[in-house]
Order: structure tokens, then sequence, then C-alpha cells
């Protein structure tokens, strides 16, 4: 049973933020002034999962970086959007072009640029460090801190009460 108060079954979509979800707020920077973020390993295997599964999947990120497109394209995530100064437009092209009703997403985000996309998607999700308007925002906030295990919550929940979670051989693998 799922802590969400939405109706699960109608999601077929799920968007992320990178730094402060998808990896800690906290990023170390190498002597180049880069960063270089930490990824969690169960939140991959979740959103290469879904990937496996069908449901659409898009990365929304102010961030920069190859890192960021090699990590999720291993993981079957092929929509990845870097350096989105306005993540709505971003967002609403997407839905746009994938056929999606707003109430069929799910959009995790932790901070002020995040809120826009929060606020139009049907299931708007944040990590608990999230910033206070996220937080707001959110019609769920997960246990879980960004880069923690945040995603995997969500995705999990999203697929067990749709009966994907573990449903097929694909589970069991990479």
């Amino acid at each position: 049973m799922s802590g969400i108060g939405y109706d699960l079954k109608k999601i077929r979509a799920l968007v992320f933020d990178v730094d402060g979800v998808l990896s800690p707020s906290t990023i170390p920077m190498n002597n180049l002034g880069e960063p270089e973020r930490m990824v969690n390993i169960k939140d991959g295997y979740a959103l290469q999962l879904a990937a496996k599964t069908g449901y659409k999947i898009a990365i929304i990120t102010g961030g920069k970086g190859e890192a960021i497109r090699h990590r999720y394209e291993a993981l079957g995530v092929h929509d990845i959007f870097m350096g989105a100064g306005k993540k709505i437009t971003v967002l609403q092209q997407w839905l746009e072009s994938n056929k999606l009703l707003a109430e069929e997403v799910m959009y995790m985000g932790d901070d002020i640029p995040d809120i826009e996309c929060m606020r139009l998607v049907g299931l708007p999700c944040a990590p608990c460090d999230a910033c206070a308007e996220a937080r707001i925002s959110a019609k769920y906030i997960s246990r879980f801190m960004g880069g923690y295990g945040c995603a995997r919550d969500v995705i999990e929940q999203i697929m067990k009460a749709r009966g994907d979670w573990m449903k097929d051989s694909n589970a069991f693998g990479w």
C-alpha cells in the first residue's frame, strides 16, 4: 500500500531534476571547478527497471556535463535535457511531444526552479530535504533525502500500484 495520496495507476511518465534529487545537494568540485556528482545505486536500479517496463522518463536539469548524459542513458533514459534555464518550457514541450496529460506525470524536484513544473503535473514530489517552497508544492514528500533513495521511493510505489514492480524477469537484471 502506498503512502502517496494520488491514484498512482494514472502515472505513465516520470520526470526528475538531478542536483538535489538524483544526486545530493552538496556536490564536490574537481580542480577545474566542475561538479562531480554522486548517484544512488538503488535509484539507478529503479530508473532502469521503469525504463524497461515502458514508462516514459525524462531528466530536466539546469546542470550540464556529459557524466549526466552518460549515467542516465546507460540506465535507458533518453530524454535528458541539460542546461534547462526555464524547466517549465522544456516540460511542456516534452508532454506535448509524448502526448501526455499532466495528470499522468510525476515530477520530483527540490528547489525553486522546479516549482512551476511541480505545479503543472498530477503528482509533484520532493525529497525530504527540499526547500520549503518545493515541499509545499509537493503532494508527496519522500522520507529520503535527494541522492539517497528518494527516486527509488517514488518509482517503487508507482510501479507497485500499477503491478509493474518485479512482475517479470526484467526485474532481476540490469
